[in-house]
């Protein structure tokens, strides 16, 4: 694939996570406002919750994308379907994903992206949201999007990530990750500092990380109310391969994680320090830009990981300089589907080779003592 072929791709996939990025700034401030998430969050059907923001940035990434690529052949794989938002009941909701889509793309052509001729109308939104029903697969070419990963880490106005990927034939070429509350000081992802800017007006927070598959490099943009950044910065894996040194990030959420199982393996290779809880992809922006070591998630054996979850943290982590494999050692198959299907166990992110293997070895080992 010429080079400059994937550039259109990775520069449109940059730009419109900035974009979506805005959008989720916006709402999730609104959302801080006492009596402001009535009728405004939604719960699925496996109770998580899903905001104006879900919905609003698949509007805007589906959107932005069939302009510049035509909506004829675009494949896309997302999370949020439109059946709730459609029904009589959501009209206000509705109009709340309207209206910041509006907002949004009001903004566009100043991230470099086209701009609709006048506000988009109901029925455009909805058929923008919907052209996003593709279950991907082995064959061609998928954009894959998480609008909000990590939307209970949004609504309780912490970590989250906007997640853009494509896969080609199975391999993902790109992955973008926009992290608007990713903090510039360590300390601040797990103890959640708020402010947006520091002193003299630098940004405290937010960000968007990129790379592509076979460059070698992965790269972060600050993310500037309002605009497009000029510059990004290289990331680089932490060179830490000693586990007794190692901060080891695992999600928050109890219900598809196993904590007892990493506490034990955790313990087991000397690790130290306290695990590091965090919401969402943004564990992978954590790894890259080396603020943490490894990630590791294990699932109850009735959980499947998705596609959309994963495909942008792996391609970001791994050009940064790190290894991502399932529990086993292999690769993660993002050809089959929606689902990553024949996981082993469970998903290891690492800094590098080394403490890779380490880690592999010590889960053979914890993992005959134990019933997961």
């Amino acid at each position: 694939m010429a080079e400059e072929f994937l550039a259109t791709e990775m520069d449109t996939a940059v730009r419109v996570v900035h974009l979506a990025s805005s959008l989720c700034v916006k709402v999730q401030d609104k959302l801080r406002l006492p009596s402001s998430t009535n009728g405004h969050v939604k719960s699925k059907d496996d109770d998580s919750p899903v905001t104006v923001a879900d919905w609003g940035v698949q509007a805007i990434v589906s959107w932005v994308l069939a302009q510049v690529f035509g909506g004829q052949n675009l494949s896309i794989v997302a999370e949020e379907d439109t059946e709730s938002l459609s029904k009589a009941e959501s009209l206000g909701l509705l109009g709340a994903v309207s209206s910041a889509v509006n907002e949004a793309l009001s903004e566009a052509s100043t991230y470099g992206l086209p701009k609709p001729d006048k506000p988009l109308g109901t029925t455009e939104i909805l058929e923008a949201i919907g052209r996003c029903s593709s279950v991907g697969g082995p064959k061609g070419r998928h954009w894959v999007l998480d609008p909000v990963d990590g939307t209970l880490g949004f609504v309780r106005g912490d970590q989250y990530a906007v997640a853009l990927a494509l896969i080609e034939n199975g391999k993902v070429l790109l992955g973008v990750l926009g992290c608007p509350n990713y903090p510039v000081k360590k300390e601040c992802l797990s103890n959640g500092c708020n402010s947006q800017s520091g002193a003299a007006g630098s940004v405290t927070k937010g960000c968007v990380m990129y790379a592509k598959r076979g460059s070698g490099q992965a790269w972060m943009q600050p993310l500037i109310p309002g605009g497009y950044p000029e510059s990004a910065t290289l990331l680089k894996v932490s060179s830490v391969d000693d586990p007794v040194l190692a901060t080891v990030c695992e999600p928050v959420e109890r219900a598809n994680s196993n904590h007892l199982f990493t506490a034990g393996l955790t313990n087991s290779m000397g690790v130290r320090k306290q695990p590091m809880r965090v919401y969402s992809m943004v564990k992978y922006a954590a790894i890259a830009c080396g603020d943490a070591e490894v990630f590791m998630k294990f699932a109850q054996s009735s959980y499947k990981e998705k596609i959309w979850d994963h495909a942008a943290g792996v391609v970001i982590v791994e050009e940064a300089g790190g290894v991502v494999t399932d529990a086993g050692g292999r690769n993660l198959d993002f050809s089959k589907g929606v689902y990553l299907e024949g996981l082993d166990r469970g998903i290891i992110a690492c800094s590098g080779q080394v403490l890779h293997e380490k880690i592999i070895g010590a889960v053979y080992a914890s993992w005959e003592s134990s019933s997961l």
